[in-house]
């Protein structure tokens, strides 16, 4: 993530509201296939959930987040992490492999982040992960942006976030000199136990930072956000849910 977003991240509110992000990052794991004796660099780690069981597999794995209370909740569970923003790492061909999972799309220069990623891959090292995807959260966002505007804030012209599509991914990763690259954007309907408000108050707490929003809004902001998108993300049994688009990826730094 962005190093100023990266201030407003509760590791205690991201385990509450937002555990299905590891969870649902297992079969990226898969993708990986971490192995024994390999030296994994996890991008974006936050709490360390994924990361840790990359180490589990056997692999030696560092993990970096831009988010110091992150890092400090990543350290508590015991796994090699630092604090060091995914846009200037400064890796020289120390890793077998490099994932990511839920972070790439907080960092807003990309091509900074290829580079910084090619470097850090030993000659032949792999990049494996998943990111939020061109339309992610599409209504979502919107409804919020909405709510805010009728309540007066000033809104920047885009959202802090880079949602890719497969042509401008592939053409940022071909640039820092990746090949065998191979991406798919795939809806994924994400069920939100607690609702919509939750949600808003969790992820999008940096975006209400930028509209300047005062913490005691917040709450009803996030309520009238719910209100609005009920009849789209609102199913028939009173379940809420998401509408994600996640870019998930593979690539390779020549031999």
């Amino acid at each position: 993530m962005s190093v100023n977003a990266a201030s407003r991240w509760s590791p205690e509110a991201y385990a509450a509201n937002a555990a299905f992000v590891p969870a649902l990052g297992e079969p990226v794991l898969a993708l990986l296939d971490p192995r024994p004796g390999e030296t994994i660099l996890d991008l974006g780690c936050g709490d360390g959930v994924l990361t840790e069981k990359i180490a589990a597999a056997g692999a030696k794995v560092i993990g970096v987040d831009a988010s110091e209370a992150m890092i400090e909740a990543g350290d508590a569970r015991g796994i090699e992490a630092y604090v060091k923003d995914g846009q200037a790492l400064d890796f020289t061909e120390q890793f077998d492999a490099v994932f990511s999972n839920a972070a790439l799309h907080w960092m807003l220069d990309a091509d900074a982040v290829a580079r910084g990623v090619f470097r850090a891959l030993k000659p032949g090292g792999r990049f494996v992960g998943e990111m939020g995807g061109e339309g992610n959260l599409r209504t979502l966002r919107s409804a919020l942006r909405e709510e805010l505007e009728v309540r007066g804030y000033a809104l920047p012209a885009e959202d802090p976030q880079w949602y890719a599509g497969i042509e401008e991914f592939t053409r940022v990763y071909e640039g820092a000199g990746f090949e065998e690259i191979e991406s798919a954007l795939i809806p994924r309907e994400t069920d939100l136990e607690g609702g919509v408000r939750p949600w808003v108050l969790t992820f999008r707490a940096g975006f209400m930072d930028m509209a300047g929003v005062p913490d005691e809004e917040r709450p009803a902001i996030a309520a009238a956000v719910e209100r609005r998108v009920a009849t789209i993300l609102q199913r028939s049994d009173g379940n809420w849910f998401a509408d994600y688009v996640r870019l998930r990826f593979t690539m390779r730094k020549p031999s």
